[in-house]
């Protein structure tokens, strides 16, 4: 079953669905300056699948909040799909990452109450999707990733890759441009971690755009680009295979 239709980026011919110009962050801590981002410069077409790739404490996670729309930089400039983000209000902000940006973490941050169907709905509660239409979305993104039997099952009934799935799924469902992976196999053991990543394939074979933070060499390889970041710094590392 395909996921079906999702909407496409409206930007124009030439223009980057994705790009960040010096893009620079610091923490100011007493009289000293954490220099976290120097100078990043990234940008990404639509349907590309990207990894970047580095240690703990390079920055990534940083860099993962300015590109999901939970923090911005302390200067240079971020633009999604045409929107400048750097000068949003906080409202703004907050209505890009629920239309805009699926989420996929580490740990799967389901409810633990909720059933796999109900965990999958919550974001359609909050857009203010009616009842029905959130039952048939819901249902429709779990049968996508193999969970059609698991829809009753709370978390704790579910194993860690059913988990990882169902969080995938919750990202889907709001049919969002962009999605953005952090660690999405940390979690995981190896063989349940290739099908999370096989899974991502499929999804970025049939035109999403994904980008996938992490430190593992051998899961950045399954992305199309790869680009490295230590100590706040930001280089391309090409295609899969120059990574």
């Amino acid at each position: 079953m395909s996921i079906g239709a999702f909407n496409r980026v409206d930007t124009a011919p030439g223009s980057a669905f994705f790009k960040m110009d010096k893009i620079n962050k610091y923490y100011q801590m007493g009289e000293e300056q954490a220099h976290i981002l120097k100078d990043i410069d990234l940008s990404l077409d639509e349907g590309e699948f990207l990894s970047v790739l580095g240690p703990s404490g390079s920055g990534k996670s940083t860099l993962m909040n300015i590109i999901g729309c939970l923090d911005v930089a302390n200067s240079g400039r971020y633009t999604l799909r045409g929107q400048e983000i750097e000068d949003l209000t906080e409202a703004e902000l907050a209505r890009i990452r629920s239309r805009e940006i699926g989420f996929i973490f580490q740990n799967s941050q389901l409810l633990p109450r909720l059933t796999a169907q109900k965990n999958v709905e919550l974001p359609l509660i909050y857009a203010g999707v009616t009842p029905s239409e959130r039952k048939r979305r819901a249902r429709e993104m779990l049968e996508r990733v193999g969970l059609s039997d698991r829809m009753g099952h709370t978390p704790n009934q579910l194993s860690g890759g059913q988990q990882q799935r169902v969080a995938i799924a919750r990202a889907l469902v709001g049919n969002p441009t962009l999605l953005l992976a952090d660690e999405p196999t940390g979690a995981l053991d190896q063989k349940t971690g290739r099908q999370v990543m096989a899974l991502f394939k499929e999804l970025n074979d049939e035109g999403r755009t994904i980008i996938m933070i992490t430190h593992d060499m051998n899961i950045a390889k399954n992305a199309r680009r790869v680009v490295h970041i230590i100590d706040g710094e930001l280089t391309e590392g090409g295609n899969v295979n120059d990574a």
